[in-house]
């Protein structure tokens, strides 16, 4: 088991009993004729077939294209990090890895195409994705079906976790929206000093979830609770209809165009002058930003996960390494993606079965041993993927939020 400085290896006690009775196939009873045979798949599961020189394929589903690639191109990058040699590792047990990589489109159709697609590739081994809960939704059924892990760094829905609809295959290293909206109102209420609030959300499981949770736990009044669809543009009588009711703070956890449209708008709305305005990671980019205008953006809060993250390696090797291959990071997630991706590489490492220069990697016992990671100390923290009462695939159980301003144009953390 290679160990790295960086992490220590969860226990996997129930996958290593699986591969240990695959491994006894080697001196099993034969195969009829007194002659013994190889490894087999451990009987009920399906097996991935890694042959001589061929590689473990991992497939990503990120949003890499369009007005949300900030988003999805930051997990990627690190994604690609975590499997280059040096930072990361390029091979396991003597096997090269390969990244097949699909976009979300951060839409429900995007993650059900490109879901579709990994799942029908027999050689996808486990998937690091989505980037937006709305297309985590689709993709965590038909990629559950097909017996395929993913792991999310950045969905954060409630539902996607929640036991009455937890896909069966499903896990991430981002924080519950749960934790980040409670956080949001506490700030709100307690930082802020403000009594009233509105909220406007896109229809995306993310956005309606997250405001929901927000307004759930806000210490004060909610004067509205508003529906945009994505795609919009005009939200001048939308903003005057809530400004009617005069709200302190304005919370609108969308994504960048909507939300930078929503940003400006609500700058020349009368009534909306000394209303306070608010979102969440999903505007956390410099691209928000440029959308909404710097003058716009000015003053704004946006919750998103803590990066003051404990111990050297984040800050001495990790950003170094990113800044060196990619530039400035363009969201929160890189550190979630390179530990969702250490998470599979890991549990890959210890259930797969060796054949000779062969590898059968069974999708069950990968599941399995994903789900029994325990005090695995990656970048973000120390993530524990057991289920509890209240969620399952929840491996981020200790994620903190802060909340930044717009200040001269970029993010300043102010809270806590």
């Amino acid at each position: 088991m290679k160990q790295h400085r960086w992490m220590v290896f969860g226990a996997l006690i129930g996958a290593l009993a699986l591969v240990g009775a695959a491994c006894n196939g080697e001196t099993g009873n034969g195969n009829g004729n007194g002659e013994p045979v190889g490894p087999t798949c451990p009987e009920g599961d399906t097996c991935v077939e890694v042959g001589a020189g061929e590689p473990i394929k991992i497939g990503t589903l990120l949003v890499i294209t369009g007005e949300n690639a900030s988003l999805g191109l930051d997990s990627q990058h690190g994604v690609e990090l975590a499997t280059t040699e040096g930072i990361g590792r390029s091979e396991i047990l003597g096997h090269p890895i390969e990244l097949v990589n699909e976009d979300d489109g951060c839409s429900p159709e995007g993650g059900t195409t490109g879901a579709t697609s990994l799942a029908a590739d027999p050689e996808i081994v486990a998937v690091v994705g989505t980037s937006c809960s709305g297309a985590g939704e689709p993709a965590a059924q038909i990629l559950s079906d097909a017996q395929v892990a993913i792991v999310s760094p950045s969905n954060t829905a409630p539902s996607l976790t929640d036991p009455e609809t937890h896909q069966e295959f499903y896990l991430r290293t981002a924080h519950n929206d749960k934790v980040q909206g409670a956080a949001m109102a506490q700030f709100v209420s307690e930082e802020l000093g403000l009594t009233s609030a509105a909220t406007i959300h896109d229809g995306s499981p993310y956005a309606e979830q997250l405001q929901q949770v927000f307004a759930d736990n806000f210490d004060g009044d909610i004067t509205s609770q508003e529906a945009v669809q994505v795609g919009d543009t005009d939200f001048g009588p939308l903003l005057t209809s809530i400004a009617a009711d005069g709200p302190e703070f304005l919370y609108f956890p969308v994504f960048v165009a909507e939300g930078g449209l929503i940003t400006a708008q609500a700058r020349e709305t009368p009534g909306l002058a000394d209303t306070a305005l608010g979102g969440a990671d999903g505007m956390l980019t410099p691209d928000w930003i440029d959308a909404a205008g710097a003058d716009n953006a000015e003053g704004a809060y946006l919750s998103g996960p803590d990066l003051g993250f404990s111990g050297s390696f984040y800050a001495d090797e990790f950003l170094p390494a990113y800044e060196d291959a990619f530039g400035e990071p363009t969201s929160v997630f890189h550190a979630h993606s390179f530990d969702a991706t250490n998470l599979i590489l890991d549990a890959v490492e210890q259930v797969a079965i060796e054949d000779g220069d062969t590898l059968l990697i069974p999708r069950i016992g990968l599941k399995d041993a994903l789900f029994a990671t325990s005090g695995f100390e990656g970048i973000v923290g120390t993530l524990d993927c057991a289920p509890t009462a209240d969620a399952i695939g929840d491996c981020n159980q200790g994620a903190t939020i802060t909340v930044s301003e717009v200040v001269g144009g970029d993010f300043e953390v102010i809270w806590p």
